[in-house]
């Protein structure tokens, strides 16, 4: 009985890790367009260089104002409605942002970024669903599929955006329209998950901790601050790119190209970082992610050739998974699901705060620093030696097993 028992808790796992995979491919493939667009359109409509990437800052706000909302939401209506919520917002924002290019207005394109942000908040729970229904073996795999989806919308995403741009005679908008779409085929999609709204697969008998208690276990904290510092940092560098190569003379198709590749670098190590997990433990992980991202600054702070932007993005990417799926598995694996809601809630609220604090950096060590773009690049990949100073620290102090 046992066996058949964990054969059908298996089964629903690898169901429920399909769909989440599906809609990582495909309803995911908007968050490329949206880091390709938002600082391009933010050109295009602001007065300003200096608030060129202020959109892309604002779905990060958005995000992490709704993050422990949309948690909480999803701890007591379930992973499925909480999904098609965000899809939905996903719809209304694209529609919003359309129509700000349509009349011009950079304020309504902002208000339109600020409601996406609720669908970039549960595109980051898609990770932790994957993780509801599996077994704590199967656990690292299951996150790192999910993820590893994101191939396919690391391609479709920037290929959308370079065949949508230039449709309509109003820039972007066609692309705008594109990821409303998406967004509707999402809601489909998620109908389809079959994750219970208490799950008792990985339910602990343990009482529940206060909030407090759990933030300040060294395996959480370690987590977090590891989690936000990668994730803040690849957004960093990620948000200015577009502007960077458009600036250093290159096309737009190139920015496209470059932010495709480094989506990819982002998504194909995760057919193996479980597996690293599993074998090696997940601190060595988080620790060679963290390597990566300080060769990426370093890599950045060459020449601003095609060649060294397709470098630096690619160690990012790289970098990024191996850290940012590391704390995920890290968090995952030290709470009990009587906690999931406001750990995980609390945990992507402050990633993503700090990654909107980073993303509004970016524009302002690219643009207005007082030098040409080639000496903003350069000073906004020196900003990332402080902060992966930190995590490294952070890291180091943990001892935990395999």
């Amino acid at each position: 009985m046992l066996g058949l028992q964990i054969e059908s808790e298996d089964r629903n796992a690898f169901h429920n890790v399909f769909v989440l995979a599906l809609a990582q491919a495909f309803v995911g493939a908007q968050l490329p367009m949206h880091f390709i667009l938002g600082g391009l359109a933010g050109a295009y409509l602001s007065s300003t260089p200096c608030f060129a990437t202020l959109p892309v800052s604002m779905i990060i706000i958005g995000s992490t104002v709704a993050a422990p909302v949309l948690s909480t939401f999803m701890q007591k209506f379930g992973r499925k409605s909480g999904f098609i919520l965000g899809s939905f917002c996903g719809a209304v924002g694209a529609t919003i942002a359309s129509v700000a290019l349509y009349i011009s207005s950079f304020n309504l394109f902002l208000l339109g970024s600020l409601i996406t942000g609720i669908y970039m908040s549960s595109y980051g729970f898609y990770r932790f669903a994957a993780a509801d229904t599996a077994r704590e073996i199967f656990r690292p795999k299951a996150i790192s599929y999910v993820m590893a989806a994101g191939l396919i919308s690391a391609i479709l995403g920037p290929q959308l955006v370079k065949l949508t741009a230039a449709l309509s005679f109003i820039p972007f908008f066609s692309s705008y329209i594109t990821i409303v779409i998406l967004n509707i085929f999402g809601s489909a999609i998620f109908s389809f998950l079959r994750i219970p709204i208490k799950s008792n697969i990985t339910a602990s008998s343990r009482k529940s901790r206060r909030l407090i208690q759990i933030l300040i276990a060294k395996p959480i904290r370690t987590a977090i601050i590891c989690g936000m510092i990668s994730y803040a940092l690849m957004n960093l560098v990620m948000t200015s790119t577009p502007l960077a190569v458009v600036g250093c003379g290159f096309s737009q198709g190139n920015a496209a190209d470059i932010v495709m590749v480094h989506v990819l670098a982002m998504s194909i190590p995760s057919f193996f970082t479980g597996h690293l997990i599993l074998r090696f433990g997940v601190r060595p992980v988080i620790g060679l992610g963290l390597t990566l991202l300080c060769l990426a600054a370093i890599s950045g702070l060459g020449r601003t050739e095609l060649f060294n932007f397709y470098i630096t993005l690619t160690l990012l990417g790289v970098g990024w998974n191996f850290s940012f799926i590391g704390a995920t598995t890290l968090l995952a694996n030290n709470h009990s699901a009587n906690e999931r809601g406001k750990t995980q809630g609390v945990n992507d609220m402050i990633i993503f705060g700090f990654v909107a604090l980073a993303s509004l950096s970016s524009g302002a060590l690219l643009n207005c620093s007082g030098g040409d773009i080639k000496q903003g690049w350069q000073l906004v990949n020196l900003a990332m030696f402080p902060l992966l100073i930190i995590s490294v620290s952070t890291l180091v102090n943990l001892k935990i097993a395999k």
